[in-house]
């Protein structure tokens, strides 16, 4: 786990009730990278979210970084927590990551109903199809 995420995984293991934790959520969402008009392109959009949920890939030399947006405050900081868990991983790696064991490390395991946990995985999928070499 890279120090990102294992940062992320104290400040919410130390978050006493929802309601501290809800607003982590938040302020980790607000740390994302806002995505530019041109990248919210429909080519970026993730199919599989009820909301609208936007994945651009960069290779930046070792690893593969990734920006992500929404239009949902909560989505956005369950995007914000995911980006940070996989960054450095590789397709595979990212492919095998237990996302809800993630979510529940981090106590948020009640916020991810099925559509959430659906719409999670496929921004991981499309993540890892991203970074697979195009033949």
């Amino acid at each position: 786990m890279n120090d990102q995420a294992e940062a992320a995984l104290d400040e919410f293991q130390q978050a006493a009730s929802w309601e501290q934790r809800a607003r982590l959520l938040m302020q980790w969402g607000e740390r994302l990278q806002p995505l530019s008009a041109a990248e919210k392109t429909e080519a970026n959009r993730v199919t599989g979210c009820e909301s609208n949920v936007w994945l651009v890939a960069d290779w930046r030399a070792p690893h593969w970084h990734f920006k992500a947006a929404s239009d949902a405050r909560l989505i956005r900081g369950l995007l914000a927590l995911l980006l940070v868990r996989v960054q450095g991983l590789s397709p595979s790696e990212m492919s095998s990551l237990d996302l809800p064991g993630w979510f529940a490390q981090l106590g948020l395991a009640r916020q991810l109903s099925p559509s959430r946990s659906n719409g999670l995985n496929a921004v991981l999928q499309r993540m890892a199809s991203l970074t697979v070499p195009q033949s």
